[in-house]
């Protein structure tokens, strides 16, 4: 019979939003919200490796772009995802809103953040700070709570200022959670606000990734997208060949 992976907690601190914890198991660090909502996955060896579909297809997204220098993070939870940005495209300024300032102390202690000159992080809601940020060419949504995606997953004007953020050619990827019938939470909203031009990545998580352009003249590439994949692969060690053809026009 197989033995129960053996589950150290490294750090649990309270804040005004309730409980963040880290944990440890073998080879992996786990920042979990609340009871036992897991937030985010580390590979302790290697920090900018991806271990989940959603965060893996978040790549696929910002491969969309064939140059970005600068990106936006809205939700850094423990930074995976930022630190394999940081690594694997050519990125010279990366900002992050994160709403709870012990989430990027406790990535950067226990989740091997790094403290990437390039990256610049601050505290505070994204929807109140969003205005203030710089304009990007990839701009990531991923803001979620003990009980499922924060306000701003659903929110038409943030949402569309989230679009409006953007350098012309840029992208906004949002993490978004699917319904039963595989469809983007508010798909009927998103429809309408990005005049369904924009392309969705369902994963295995339960989580539908958008891929939305900065403007209607702008395309997806996908010929171009798998390119700039398969040269990056030997890179990340592993292939998103799987995730790009998951990729389908907005539902």
């Amino acid at each position: 019979m197989a033995t129960e992976r053996e589950e150290r907690l490294l750090a649990r601190v309270e804040d005004a939003f309730g409980v963040i914890s880290v944990y440890e198991v073998e080879d992996y660090r786990f920042l979990e919200f609340g009871d036992a909502v897991e937030q985010s996955c580390t590979f302790t060896a290697d920090p900018s490796w991806l271990e989940y579909d959603y965060t893996r297809a978040m790549l696929v997204g910002a491969l969309c772009h064939p140059l970005p220098e600068s990106a936006l993070f809205l939700g850094l939870g423990a930074g995976t995802l930022t630190q394999a940005c940081l690594k694997f495209l050519p990125l010279d300024d990366v900002e992050a809103i994160e709403l709870r300032p012990d989430v990027p102390r406790l990535a950067m202690q226990y989740m091997g953040l790094e403290d990437d000159p390039r990256l610049y992080v601050r505290i505070g809601d994204a929807l109140e700070l969003l205005p203030t940020a710089e304009k990007a060419d990839l701009l990531f949504v991923d803001l979620y709570t003990d009980y499922g995606p924060g306000v701003g997953h659903l929110a038409w004007r943030f949402l569309e200022d989230c679009q409006k953020q953007l350098n012309p050619g840029g992208w906004l990827v949002i993490n978004q959670w699917a319904g039963d019938d595989g469809r983007p939470l508010g798909a009927a909203l998103l429809r309408g606000l990005y005049h369904r031009h924009y392309w969705e990545l369902p994963v295995k998580e339960g989580n539908v990734i958008l891929l939305v352009p900065a403007d209607l003249e702008q395309t997806l590439d996908i010929d171009a997208l798998r390119a700039r994949a398969e040269a990056l692969a030997p890179r990340l060690g592993y292939s998103l060949e799987y995730l790009i053809k998951a990729v389908r026009p907005a539902t």
